[in-house]
């Protein structure tokens, strides 16, 4: 960690001032320390900006990992670890790097509580600009932390569950970095401390309408609140937001492999809850949340609880991801495991439900199938794609590294309007990197209020079972929905809940970590299908080889040989 901040700043802190007019004109290069900074306002909030790095989204494609997907790329790093090759010398899921970003943001505390920066000559806004991004930092803070605990956490050779160390300050180049990790509860209750403190600073939304000001700008002249809190930064880190997070945080403190305490379950319904009701509780879920990656109304629409910037329209993932006869690397294959998670149209387990043939094996399925996983026949990406005999070069295993390995294509995530010509032209379409959307929160609430006290345990005016009805009822599966009534356990809701987490949010980052904070097994192996006409027979396609201890991920092996207080996870 030392070693980063040695070159950090000069690389770093104007990237995010840099475009300012008030530093069109040359300045002496010695001014351009934090002393600088530190009287500046706009090379200050680009110290805060800096924080906005690092931000977890939708296109790790981390799910080569698991069981739900095989890279074709040979070299690909996730493949190479769900083959063998984790350890704490090649780790591509660490996170440690993410402790940067925690010294950007601490880096941004100490500058502005010397209280010497004047962002705006006007006292109240001056006022508000310094709770609200002060607000930034911390929640910012809480959550690189967050993101590191989550890659980290573990047993350590001393027999206890412990966290991570939790930085609360800049620390110079010359400074202390042999700290120890803390205990994971204690780890979790400093993330919760700083999401806690942010939401006494940061409005709830950024908005120009005042009915949506929180009660602790109440008292603020709302024409000045607009300049420091309005829509035209609704993008960074909000009070809702944060909100949002506390209950990701608590569900994965809840969880099996770590403190399975009821505490955090119920502050993750609760939490959960609260932000859902003001989208009008489970009848809040958006109807065009399930495709919400295809257009501009799907990221705007409401399914966004927090996204970035929209992109320049580009065809990068289609480049990597589309079969290969509409000019793909086909990289990401769906695998059959994942296929015969979904269930029948009928909302019954596939390969437990009467009409289930492995021989016509989508026909009368989950509608998601098709929305999600490019099958054999579909027309997409300006052309038909046949992944069996006969199929050219979408046929499985037809060219190396272009073709499926498991006779699937990913669908979800990709926009279909884009055309990678034979020619080398393109039709681009626009890309938003996604950090949070309703949908997960909704999941949140339902597996964090069923362990709570079962499926129609009401937290809030909502249960689980509600929840889950209007998430498949929004998939297409028929209603009544005659298999979710069948269920009366927690144990059986338990099930459902995370199947319905595996599918609503396939290829979005989940899988991988989900699978570990459940305890479940790592080393299902990844199965595809052959396709000769209308003969269909099934394979492993990948084995996946992962250690016993592989539940809890290993602490960078450089990082504990130069500093011994640093624990390492049990195993590695």
């Amino acid at each position: 960690m030392k070693n980063l901040i040695k070159y950090m700043f000069i690389m770093s802190v104007f990237a995010g001032v840099v475009s300012c007019e008030d530093f069109l004109d040359p300045i002496d290069e010695n001014r351009l320390d934090f002393e600088f900074v530190g009287e500046t306002p706009a090379a200050a909030e680009g110290v805060l900006l800096q924080g906005y790095s690092r931000l977890i989204d939708q296109f790790t494609f981390d799910e080569a990992a698991t069981d739900d997907a095989v890279n074709n790329q040979l070299d690909n790093d996730f493949k190479r670890i769900a083959k063998g090759e984790l350890s704490a010398q090649f780790n591509p899921t660490s996170r440690w790097r993410n402790y940067e970003s925690v010294l950007w943001v601490n880096k941004f505390l100490q500058i502005i509580n010397a209280g010497e920066i004047v962002w705006n000559t006007d006292e109240e806004i001056n006022e508000m600009f310094y709770m609200r991004m002060k607000g930034e930092a911390l929640a910012l803070r809480a959550l690189h932390h967050f993101y590191i605990l989550q890659a980290h956490a573990g047993y350590g050779t001393s027999g206890q569950l412990l966290g991570v160390p939790y930085i609360k300050g800049f620390i110079e180049s010359d400074g202390d970095f042999n700290l120890p990790r803390l205990s994971f509860e204690d780890t979790v209750e400093a993330i919760m401390a700083d999401f806690d403190e942010a939401l006494t600073l940061l409005p709830t939304v950024y908005s120009d309408n005042q009915s949506d000001v929180n009660p602790i700008y109440e008292d603020y002249d709302f024409n000045k609140y607009k300049v420091a809190n309005g829509s035209a930064i609704n993008l960074r880190i909000s009070g809702k937001i944060v909100s949002a997070l506390k209950a990701r945080l608590a569900l994965f403190a809840a969880s099996p492999a770590f403190l399975n305490d009821q505490g955090y379950y119920n502050m993750a319904a609760t939490d959960a809850s609260e932000v859902l009701n003001t989208i009008g509780g489970v009848s809040g879920l958006v109807p065009n949340g399930l495709e919400f990656y295809l257009d501009s109304d799907g990221y705007t629409g409401g399914e966004m609880i927090w996204r970035g910037s929209e992109q320049n329209p580009n065809a990068t993932i289609e480049k990597r991801v589309f079969p290969p006869s509409v000019n793909g690397s086909g990289e990401i294959n769906p695998t059959q495991n994942l296929v015969d998670a979904f269930p029948m149209q009928s909302g019954f387990p596939a390969t437990e439900a009467n009409g289930y043939n492995p021989q016509d094996p989508y026909t009368n399925r989950d509608p998601r199938l098709a929305k999600f996983v490019v099958l054999n026949g579909d027309n997409f990406g300006g052309g038909t794609i046949n992944t069996g005999v006969g199929g050219g070069i979408d046929r499985r295993d037809s060219i190396p590294e272009f073709s499926t390995t498991t006779g699937y294509y990913l669908k979800k995530l990709l926009r279909p309007d884009v055309r990678l010509n034979d020619d080398g032209s393109e039709t681009t379409q626009r890309h938003y990197d996604v950090f949070f959307r309703y949908t997960e929160l909704f999941l949140i609430f339902a597996e964090a209020a069923n362990e709570v006290g079962g499926p129609d345990q009401q937290i809030n005016g909502m249960t689980a079972r509600e929840v889950i009805g209007a998430i498949r009822q929004r998939a297409g599966l028929a209603q009544p929905d005659a298999y979710l009534a069948s269920i009366t356990t927690k144990q059986d809701m338990r099930e459902l809940i995370r199947n319905e987490r595996r599918l609503e949010l396939s290829f979005e980052g989940h899988r991988f970590w989900d699978l570990r904070r459940w305890g479940l097994s790592l080393i299902e192996s990844a199965e595809g299908v052959n396709i000769n006409g209308t003969n269909y027979s099934y394979d492993q396609v990948e084995e996946r080889k992962y250690p016993d201890f592989a539940t809890y991920m290993p602490i960078p092996n450089d990082e504990t040989l130069k500093f011994p207080a640093l624990e390492q996870n049990s195993g590695w």
